[in-house]
């Protein structure tokens, strides 16, 4: 049968932004006989996410994610329906997700290497297995309970830099819900900082393209920072942790603002920051989400639970059309090669 995938037609450098110039749009052939343990699937949703900017690299700079090869097919977070099957682990009419799922509209893949899901759980919004209620969702709620200590009646102050991102913004509400009294989230719009407020339920949020970063981070936070998700490095995060109380948390989770640079992960602090960090003893742990797995089970069913009742709002931004994959060259975007549905939906 012929599909439509994508692959990497080209590399940024190590200190270039991704453009829709890398990646080329190809048909292929695809065998519709499969061996023993294959299964044959219907890609449905897809999600661009910032690690991916580092496997455009020839080097990932970390040992846990592997690079895309030039003119192959490139991969990431996916979830799509079995149309048919020789693995006794799932049959036709499964739902079924992968962190390696090829990005192709239809593709055969190991049935030991996909994940059984249950549309219920997210009340039928699949592209959430990708997000709220998938590894992203994880991040965020393992990443608040493993690295920021957050203790109901402490009257804690949480921020969040990349906020409006589908870990940020679910890390915040985590954060709120968990006890923090004031969850403040920095992004890039004011439309993102209206979401975040409106919609999220932060208490403030920080346009830092606009806005004094600094100045608004001593006005939102009266009392200091106790606990900081950050996701995004460089200046900001300097910011932040300069306003952090002594012995409160960084939980490390990304670093994204420094992703198109040729530097080492986690990318060196100023001499300045490592002085605040061991005089106000504060703690800044790397968090990778691939070494708490064993809670992976439980914490979904909480995601899913928290979705379901409202406790959680969820924001996606979504493009048809795997054609159109390159156009968005921006992270926490999901891509739906079949469904048709509005660009932007909560």
């Amino acid at each position: 049968m012929q599909v439509t995938r994508v692959v990497l037609n080209s590399r940024p450098g190590n200190n270039g932004a991704p453009v829709a110039e890398n990646f080329r749009l190809e048909e292929a052939t695809l065998s519709a006989d499969l061996a023993d343990g294959d299964v044959l699937v219907r890609t449905l949703c897809l999600s661009v996410d910032p690690y991916m900017r580092c496997r455009m690299n020839e080097d990932t700079g970390v040992d846990y994610v592997t690079p895309w090869q030039l003119s192959e097919c490139v991969d990431g977070g996916g979830v799509g329906v079995v149309e048919s099957s020789r693995c006794g682990l799932c049959v036709e009419g499964d739902v079924v997700t992968s962190f390696n799922w090829p990005w192709q509209t239809r593709a055969v893949i190991k049935g030991s290497v996909l994940q059984k899901v249950d549309p219920k759980l997210v009340d039928g919004h699949l592209s959430y297995f990708l997000g709220a209620v998938g590894i992203t969702g994880l991040t965020a709620l393992l990443g608040v309970r493993e690295k920021g200590h957050v203790t109901k009646g402490a009257n804690q102050t949480m921020v969040v830099s990349g906020a409006a991102g589908a870990c940020g913004s679910i890390a915040g509400q985590i954060g709120r819900l968990d006890g923090c009294v004031r969850v403040v989230g920095i992004c890039g719009s004011d439309e993102k900082c209206r979401a975040l407020v409106d919609d999220l339920g932060f208490s403030a949020a920080i346009n830092y393209r606009q806005e004094d970063v600094p100045a608004r981070l001593t006005e939102c936070c009266p009392n200091g920072i106790d606990v900081y998700f950050d996701n995004v490095g460089g200046s900001i995060s300097d910011a932040v942790i300069t306003q952090m109380n002594s012995g409160s948390h960084v939980i490390l989770c990304g670093q994204i603002s420094q992703y198109n640079k040729d530097v080492p992960y986690p990318p060196p602090l100023s001499e300045e920051t490592k002085e605040t960090l061991r005089r106000k003893n504060i703690t800044r742990e790397r968090f990778t989400v691939l070494n708490y797995m064993n809670q992976a089970e439980a914490a979904l069913c909480e995601l899913s639970q928290r979705v379901q009742s409202g406790q959680i709002n969820v924001l996606e931004t979504v493009v048809n059309g795997i054609e159109n994959m390159g156009e968005p060259c921006h992270p926490d975007v999901v891509l739906l090669p079949f469904c048709q549905t509005d660009k932007k939906r909560k």
